[in-house]
């Protein structure tokens, strides 16, 4: 009977080379990727596409991608195993995305789950001890195969029952990728993304955004997070935002993420940037959108100053004297 695996895919190196092993035993392959507004897409001619939809492609194995959701953002909230050196709570995110898996796992026929971790490479998610907690507790003993580390670690049903070969598994441990790369040469795989960053909660340019969503959100919303990576950010109130663009790519960015309820300010007399006000929207907050929106014009400081106000389809005018300079702008950017 042809056994079939479930592949962790992130489309990087370690999990391309993960699948490979499994492949050059025989065994069926299906891949799935989890993405969330943390997760940084790479954009190519085609758009925002990622390492693992061009990956999957090249291996000619079957992807399917999921978003994570509410859920997810949740268990960023309050990691139960707490965070990295930013706010990144890998032990608490491979848990759940190997409880996911396993849930696809029975849906999709396969047997066992493989992934491209290697031991020693990440401080916190990849310790021996580390790897033990997490196969305990996404509920995946026996079931859980890391082929590229796999001589290094208990042997897993799949090598007891004989439908792997232990021998033709790897022994890589640390943080190099010499050895990766030189079996990528060896397996004939010719492209693969550089080894990078890619999550946002690693990143600290991003750790006080993340932060003040956090902070200030009754109830999450993905379209916060994703709003991140777009324009400069300042808190008007506690429940209420403005974005504004920084190039035309921000502005036409910041248009397509606009929602009911939402308002678009333009400086109505001259070029301007786009602001977003999102959240409770007040009066007096949205006068200090436009005055902070008005920092980013050519308006001359003091002046009497036009913002178009779109809100639901609908134009308002409002008249703001421009009065915010660089320091007051200051006190509420994000």
């Amino acid at each position: 009977m042809k056994r079939k695996a479930l592949a962790l895919f992130s489309g990087g190196l370690d999990s391309i080379l993960a699948v490979k092993v499994m492949l050059e035993q025989g065994i069926d392959v299906e891949a799935i990727n989890f993405t969330s507004p943390f997760f940084m897409c790479k954009r190519s001619k085609e758009g925002c596409e990622s390492d693992a939809v061009r990956a999957a492609r090249q291996l000619a194995i079957p992807l399917k991608v999921t978003d994570l959701g509410i859920e997810f953002l949740e268990v960023i909230r309050k990691p139960k195993h707490g965070y990295g050196s930013g706010m990144n709570p890998c032990i608490d995110c491979r848990i759940f995305f190997l409880r996911k898996a396993g849930e696809y796992m029975a849906e999709c026929g396969a047997d066992f789950i493989i992934t491209g971790e290697v031991l020693g490479q990440r401080p916190m998610s990849q310790r021996r001890d580390a790897m033990r907690l997490v196969e305990r507790e996404c509920g995946l003993e026996g079931l859980l195969v890391r082929p590229l580390s796999a001589k290094h670690l208990p042997a897993t049903v799949p090598e007891r029952e004989g439908w792997l070969d232990r021998e033709k598994m790897l022994a890589i441990t640390g943080r190099s990728r010499k050895e990766q790369m030189r079996l990528a040469e060896e397996m004939g795989i010719l492209e693969y993304p550089n080894p990078a960053g890619g999550c946002l909660l690693t990143e600290p340019s991003f750790l006080s955004k993340i932060r003040d969503v956090f902070d200030h959100a009754d109830q999450l919303d993905p379209r916060d997070f994703t709003l991140l990576m777009t324009g400069r950010h300042f808190r008007i109130g506690s429940l209420t935002k403005v974005v504004i663009g920084r190039n035309e790519p921000d502005n036409l960015a910041l248009e397509e993420a606009v929602r009911p309820g939402d308002a678009q300010l333009r400086w109505a007399d001259g070029s301007s940037p786009m602001g977003v006000v999102t959240g409770t929207i007040e009066p007096e907050l949205l006068e200090s959108a436009a005055k902070i929106l008005l920092r980013y014009t050519k308006a001359r400081l003091g002046a009497t100053c036009a913002i178009s106000v779109v809100r639901d389809g609908k134009e308002t005018m409002l008249s703001v004297v421009h009065e915010f300079d660089e320091g007051r702008v200051e006190e509420f950017r994000v």
